[in-house]
């Protein structure tokens, strides 16, 4: 059967995303047919779009969607036809009105979230659950720095850090994302492009400094943000929305301290089907517990994609963007 989807035959800007007709055919062993409601849009993508993640061409874009199954393969048993269902994950190919994919990253969505808010928040979500209890177990009490703190994952992860009593500082680029990360539960934010960020942390922290940063601007903040850690703090570098962290010698991290650095993936965080589900039922439960609020403040159609994807890259768009078949 066809189904409207985006797909890609070269590397590039916006304009490489199609919008046309594909082929989705029955589930083999191991897969499922998904129905998509919304597919979420993440800065991933855009690494895809542009090469900076390399991928097989032709190809679709997009790992994050929920909608019904329609049909499963042999061997699927953790999912069934008629069941609503949320993913966040490789391969490439949610930006799709109907896909065949892989079954084993499917899992099954609670009746109190709707599609929209669980395209929207199951990659970002599950990228903070694992930051904050798998990548380092924030502690109440601690005082951490987060940058990009009005984002979607960004906003999330002010408010999982209130929940847990942890003091999150947020970096933001401008008074109006400022006032959303404060609003979202960040102790003290930062205006980068008013205020030096380490002079910030120094004063916030009586000199004290942070025991770990999260980054996931990259280039642009990477030297900042050792900068601002203690000795022995924690560097968790898990993205570069401004691009690619430059090589440095390992031995700016023994001058500032002997810091510790990690490149985490959601991938290896949920890598066997009960990591994936314990994650999840986290997720699940702190939306549902209203501590956690998905605010998603672009919705563009799937033939849009490339718009979704300007806004994105402009930074014009604030907590979480979704496409709609």
């Amino acid at each position: 059967m066809k189904a409207k989807a985006i797909r890609m035959t070269r590397t590039g800007g916006p304009e490489v995303l199609e919008y046309v007709d594909v082929e989705v055919g029955e589930p083999g062993p191991g897969e499922a047919r998904v129905r998509q409601h919304a597919i979420g849009l993440n800065f991933i993508d855009v690494y895809f779009r542009t090469g900076l993640y390399p991928m097989p061409l032709p190809s679709g874009l997009g790992q994050e969607g929920a909608g019904v199954v329609e049909a499963v393969g042999e061997g699927v048993t953790h999912v069934a036809p008629g069941d609503r269902v949320v993913y966040a994950g490789r391969p490439n190919g949610a930006y799709s009105a109907l896909r065949t994919m892989p079954a084993d990253i499917l899992v099954r969505l609670p009746d109190a979230i709707g599609f929209e808010t669980a395209a929207a928040m199951m990659l970002q979500g599950l990228t903070v659950q694992y930051l904050f209890n798998g990548t380092c177990q924030v502690k109440p009490g601690q005082t951490i720095l987060f940058h990009a703190a009005a984002g979607g994952v960004g906003l999330i992860a002010c408010q999982w850090a209130r929940a847990l009593g942890v003091n999150l500082i947020g970096t933001v680029g401008s008074k109006e994302k400022a006032a959303l990360a404060t609003a979202a539960g960040a102790a003290h934010v930062i205006n980068y492009n008013e205020e030096d960020i380490v002079a910030r942390v120094l004063e916030i922290t009586d000199g004290a400094k942070l025991p770990v940063v999260y980054d996931s601007v990259g280039k642009d903040t990477f030297i900042h943000s050792l900068d601002c850690l203690q000795p022995r703090g924690l560097m968790v570098s898990f993205g570069n929305s401004s691009g690619a962290v430059p090589p440095f010698s390992l031995g700016e991290l023994a001058a500032r301290g002997s810091l510790y650095i990690t490149r985490p993936s959601l991938a290896a965080y949920t890598a066997t089907r009960a990591e994936l589900e314990a994650r999840a039922a986290d997720l699940f439960a702190m939306v549902e517990s209203g501590k956690v609020r998905i605010d998603i403040r672009q919705r563009f159609p799937l033939a849009e994609a490339a718009a979704a994807h300007t806004a994105l890259e402009a930074r014009r768009t604030t907590g979480s963007t979704i496409l709609l078949p």
